[in-house]
This record gives structure tokens, C-alpha cells and sequence, in this order.
């Protein structure tokens, strides 16, 4: 497998370089919310369990 260089990127028509552009940014979107996907995944099993802290336990908590 080639990296797309910037050669071959100047080579496309410009909807074409859109297109590329845009599937890069939504690969580059899914990695970089791929942990908080992950933590909100476990917060919503966590919350049909029942186990959540209440706003009043929350900034009980905090000591505020």
C-alpha cells in the first residue's frame, strides 16, 4: 500500500480533492473520538444499572 502523496493529490480535479478531503476528516473525526465513544458507551450501561450520582451527591462531593 502507497501513501497518497501530494503529487497524486494535485493531479485531481477539485471535486475529486474534495471528496479525498472529506474522507480524511471523517477517518481523522472516528480516531479522535474513538475514546470518548468508548467512555459514553460505558456511562450509558453504568446509568441503566442505575449506578449515577445526583447533582445535590455531585457538589456534595466537591465540598462547595
Amino acid at each position: 500500500m502507497t501513501l497518497l502523496s501530494e503529487e497524486t493529490l494535485k493531479k485531481l480535479d477539485e471535486p475529486d480533492k474534495k471528496k479525498v478531503e472529506y474522507f480524511v476528516r471523517l477517518l481523522l473525526r472516528h480516531e479522535k473520538y474513538k475514546s470518548l465513544k468508548k467512555e459514553i458507551e460505558e456511562r450509558r450501561e453504568e446509568v441503566s444499572k442505575g449506578e449515577v450520582v445526583a447533582h445535590d451527591e455531585f457538589w456534595k462531593k466537591m465540598n462547595v
